[in-house]
């Protein structure tokens, strides 16, 4: 089976094609860094625009660097939310309508579980059941997987998500958008010890997060300071100390809580590098393994919608005419794949 994907739910369009023989054929992707940086975040209704201009060109690239002629497919899989309703339309509208043109079943994906899957692309995947940390701008949550659409939250962010917490913070340090990997960035060249900020809930029982707290603390340090770059970068470097120790206390705690030794990381947050080492030292000390998917595949892409999208046309499945997208769509509501 052969299948395309399309990805739109926020600030990347993309494109992929995927064999289920001979792995992935094709991958394309557009970033909107730039057209979104003047105004510090995403713009959805810039976003959406932008969607529809790159989507069709960035289709038409991987179907030939495939190379894929549409009869060839087995079907077309897209992102159907979570994500920007607007941004999560265009690329419905696209998949659905190039379905029904070439006669090909179409399949709605989460976003979400594409995040989860994307570790499916390596070489050496991680076995079920394992644990999986989702960390990105928009959620923090860990995640028992039993197998493909067969997921229990065990944790989740009751208000900012990690990724949230260092675009924020970087705002507040004048770093440029996105500020998340700036701030990453920033934190090599500062001084351990300078600033110290809250470890938000490790002192309470459970697996739940909140980061909201965090850039609070560090508003409250920098005030009446004058922002030098060493200043910034011991801040940076705080900051980043004080979201990893979290992540990684909650990870430990909900592998000790379900028994299981493999940690799959995935989201945007899982290319920074002090959070895999961190991981990488705790998960060995139990005698476990991390897995994550490369850096490429970390941030939205249409290959581990591909993925997911395979994995339920294998098992059947089948999105009706309509053009589906939800802004929200509950990870747990998904059927499982058999």
């Amino acid at each position: 089976m052969r299948i395309l994907a399309i990805e739109s739910s926020c600030d990347e369009s993309a494109a992929a094609v995927l064999d289920e023989a001979r792995g992935l054929l094709a991958h394309e992707l557009h970033s909107q860094i730039e057209l979104h940086r003047a105004y510090g975040g995403v713009v959805p209704e810039l976003a959406s625009r932008d969607h529809v201009r790159k989507l069709l060109p960035l289709v038409r690239r991987a179907l030939e660097r495939a190379p894929t002629a549409p009869g060839e497919l087995s079907g077309v899989a897209y992102t159907a939310g979570p994500g920007l309703i607007g941004a999560l339309l265009t690329g419905a509208a696209l998949a659905r309508s190039l379905a029904y043109a070439w006669g090909r079943p179409a399949v709605a994906v989460h976003h979400l579980e594409g995040h989860l899957l994307a570790p499916l692309l390596e070489p050496n995947p991680p076995p079920f059941p394992h644990l999986a940390l989702l960390v990105s701008g928009g959620h923090t949550q860990l995640i028992e997987v039993s197998a493909i659409g067969r997921y229990r939250i065990l944790g989740d962010t009751r208000d900012d998500a990690a990724g949230e917490a260092f675009d924020k913070t970087a705002k507040l340090l004048g770093l440029p958008y996105p500020g998340g990997p700036e701030l990453a960035r920033l934190a090599r060249a500062g001084v351990g010890g300078e600033f110290h900020f809250p470890r938000p809930m490790l002192d309470q029982p459970g697996l739940e997060f909140s980061f909201s707290g965090l850039k609070t603390a560090v508003l409250h340090a920098l005030r009446g300071r004058d922002l030098t770059e060493q200043l910034k970068a011991d801040v940076a470097r705080a900051v980043e100390e004080a979201i990893v120790d979290t992540l990684a206390a909650k990870a430990m705690r909900a592998l000790e809580v379900t028994g299981l030794d493999t940690l799959v990381v995935s989201g945007g947050v899982s290319a920074n590098q002090r959070l895999r080492a961190r991981l990488a030292e705790a998960v060995g000390r139990l005698g476990g393994r991390v897995y994550y998917p490369r850096i490429e595949f970390c941030t939205d892409n249409a290959a581990m919608i591909a993925v997911a999208g395979l994995a339920r046309l294998k098992a059947g499945e089948r999105s009706g005419l309509a053009i589906e997208a939800r802004a929200q769509w509950p990870l747990e509501s998904l059927a499982a794949v058999n």
